[in-house]
């Protein structure tokens, strides 16, 4: 078998996230976002959405609502962080994990993932740019 052959070994599962070992970026988020959906929109809209921490209105300011002070509804939307931080850190392989692991928030994980392996919109223009420059040089020789 050659080294460089890319195996994947991982099936379709209701019970666990799609494995994500830094190939088919696309794919994986999007079967990613359908996993998530499926256990609970709730969840997704975590991800989306960042962290839920309830606020309180104190001298005409919003403040943080201490968590003691939080209804069974506000704990239940605060865990939904909790869980997406699980599936996807979860669904990596240790060098993608040790690339997300410094954050605290799923929202900068799930971006810093994608900035990674798609890019930003300015990176993508460049290189698709240059990739045309290159075409025309090579056309032209």
């Amino acid at each position: 078998m050659a080294k460089n052959k890319i195996m994947f070994v991982e099936g379709a599962s209701i019970n666990g996230p799609p494995m994500f070992c830094g190939v088919n970026y696309q794919f994986r988020k999007l079967k990613m976002r359908i996993f998530i959906e499926s256990i609970d929109r709730d969840v997704w809209d975590a991800i989306v959405n960042s962290l839920f921490v309830p606020k309180v209105l104190f001298d005409e300011q919003h403040v943080d609502k201490p968590w003691s002070d939080w209804t069974d509804s506000e704990s239940k939307k605060a865990h939904y962080g909790c869980i997406t931080k699980n599936i996807v850190t979860s669904s990596l392989n240790l060098d993608e994990f040790f690339r997300v692991s410094q954050y605290s928030l799923t929202k900068e994980m799930w971006d810093s993932l994608e900035v990674t392996h798609e890019g930003i919109n300015d990176v993508r223009r460049a290189r698709k740019y240059a990739l045309i420059q290159e075409y025309k040089i090579s056309r032209m020789k």
